[in-house]
């Protein structure tokens, strides 16, 4: 039998899902012809969903809402993967139906509690995989696969059709081999109805030269994992940010109240009952005892480790006053599975170092792939603050060294609104900062219809003023750069604008008309014709200003 045989619980017929790719590459969409594997907390219509215990399955009717929007893309659901029982545990042994070890050296674990999914995609078995997140069981398998593992806000992604965990901290993650694909998950799977909404000041970039904290100390890691994480934040200084050091201690005060406090009563609220009525099922001894354990624990002693959560956030928050972002590494070590049998739950616990927090601090993150420490794969984290999903990416991507996609997921769901720009606020030019201190995100070139002229007015520093021709006039295409920015970035920039500079509704050569900068007739009628350069930067590479 393969040492791999409990990734999966449920799988489709072969056959069927070839025929259903087939159509997929047909039809087209975002992610037509990949498969995707379901971690078996999460719905699929016609596949049984068991969390792990087969005595707790039911049949759902209806898909999870990020299983329809994945499948709504394309994506082709392979089948339904192992998981640490009811999403309980970062180590992927705690399941009746197998430990799934990990993809390369399977005396070690695979990670957990999304394991069967993490390493369907390391197998190649699966392109994309959906997991859950509470404690990290969406960070530390792409950790020890060598993926990369989305974990946003939460809230932002519907919970609905999910077993829950602990249902305050739940959030749906995706796992894929690059960012790429992963973003364009997360953009399919944020179609559905979120429980939160975006606010309207949302940053949809990091800065050019973001700022990124990290831990003062580095608990449980060892010399080589030490070393790996080192070479880490010189790569990402390489890049363009600039690092500062922060206190972890206050983080790794909340991660140990995830367990070792009274929140651990949402798991008891989850399954608890399930479990008591059920002594007979196969319940992981380990799984059981964290569960049941919780049943007595009293609402007064929750509330207070609630208070005392609130008061470590804002201590910990207020270390990163000034960060864009928290870079840690995602997991402290890699155990092998004989480590986790001889001491469950003091292995679990220490991998959850980097990881338990998050959540509990209402922060995103993005795990992604750093090489090698010794000869475990290697990975590190990206964590930001709330809603801030978008500075995250573009940090992780800084660290792979991925081109960055225009239009990546957050810009959806946070509503985005479009500008086109043409002069100093293209992208290099000298009043960008002026977008790019609102959070606006760069996302490409475009070209007006040939219908415009554009004037170089005497201001300072110089504009451009753009105006549409009569169909008798002679016009021409005009380059300019499109950003995305939140309403109430807009709103801002707007208020800010000086005359005679406007904003309305220009025509572009693929025929949309979209919200660009333009000027009033008369005081562009007062420059200097530049039309024939085409484009700002070329009549002022041309001397055409002077």
């Amino acid at each position: 039998m393969s040492s791999h045989s409990a990734v999966w619980i449920t799988r489709r017929d072969p056959a069927e899902v070839e025929s259903a790719l087939l159509t997929s590459r047909a039809e087209g969409g975002a992610l037509a012809g990949l498969r995707v594997a379901v971690k078996d907390n999460v719905d699929v219509a016609g596949l049984p969903t068991t969390a792990g215990c087969p005595e707790f399955a039911y049949q759902p009717c209806a898909d999870a809402p990020v299983v329809a929007g994945l499948r709504s893309a394309g994506a082709v659901v392979v089948g339904k993967t192992n998981l640490d029982q009811f999403a309980t545990g970062l180590v992927g042994t705690r399941s009746p139906y197998g430990a799934v070890p990990d993809s390369r050296r399977p005396e070690y674990v695979s990670g957990g509690s999304s394991s069967g999914s993490a390493v369907a995609v390391a197998l190649g078995e699966a392109d994309i995989a959906i997991g859950t997140d509470t404690a990290g069981s969406g960070r530390i398998p792409a950790a020890f696969q060598g993926l990369v593992g989305i974990k946003p806000t939460y809230g932002v992604l519907s919970t609905q059709g999910i077993v829950p965990a602990c249902e305050s901290y739940d959030c749906p993650t995706i796992f894929a081999r690059d960012l790429d694909t992963a973003n364009r998950a997360m953009a399919a799977m944020a179609g559905g109805a979120p429980h939160r909404s975006w606010p309207a000041d949302v940053r949809l970039a990091a800065p050019e030269h973001p700022v990124v904290a990290v831990p003062d100390e580095l608990p449980e890691l060892d010399a080589s994992w030490r070393s790996a994480f080192q070479d880490a934040v010189q790569h990402l200084e390489a890049a363009g940010a600039q690092i500062v050091t922060v206190q972890i201690a206050p983080f790794l005060a909340a991660a140990k109240l995830l367990y070792d406090g009274a929140l651990v009563s949402e798991r008891y609220a989850a399954v608890g009952e399930f479990i008591d009525a059920h002594p007979d099922a196969a319940v992981d001894p380990t799984v059981g005892g964290i569960i049941t354990a919780a049943r007595d624990i009293p609402a007064h002693r929750l509330i207070r480790d609630r208070g005392e959560l609130e008061r470590l956030r804002a201590v910990a928050m207020a270390q990163l006053d000034g960060a864009d972002a928290l870079l840690v590494p995602t997991a402290p070590n890699h155990p092998r599975i004989d480590e986790v049998a001889a001491d469950p739950v003091g292995v679990n616990s220490r991998l959850g170092t980097y990881t338990n927090f998050c959540n509990l601090f209402d922060m995103c993150a993005v795990a992604v792939p750093f090489g090698m420490a010794g000869d475990a794969q290697f990975g590190v984290s990206v964590l930001a603050r709330t809603f801030e999903d978008a500075v995250a990416f573009d940090i992780a991507a800084m660290i792979t060294g991925d081109d960055v996609p225009q239009d990546i997921w957050p810009t959806g769901p946070a509503g985005s609104l479009e500008l086109v720009v043409f002069g100093a606020h293209l992208r290099g030019g000298v009043l960008v900062h002026q977008l790019t201190d609102l959070g606006a995100r760069w996302a490409g070139e475009l070209t007006t219809a040939p219908r415009y002229r554009m004037t170089a007015m005497q201001t300072t520093p110089p504009k451009p003023a753009i105006v549409r021709v009569p169909d008798d006039v002679a016009g021409t295409a005009i380059l300019g750069h499109r950003w995305l920015l939140s309403p109430a970035a807009l709103g801002t920039f707007l208020t800010a604008l000086p005359a005679p500079m406007q904003l309305g509704k220009v025509e572009f050569d693929d025929g949309t008309w979209r919200t660009a900068f333009g000027c009033d007739g008369y005081a562009a009628a007062a420059g200097k014709d530049i039309s024939s350069f085409g484009s700002w930067p070329a009549a002022i590479a041309a001397g055409a200003l002077s």
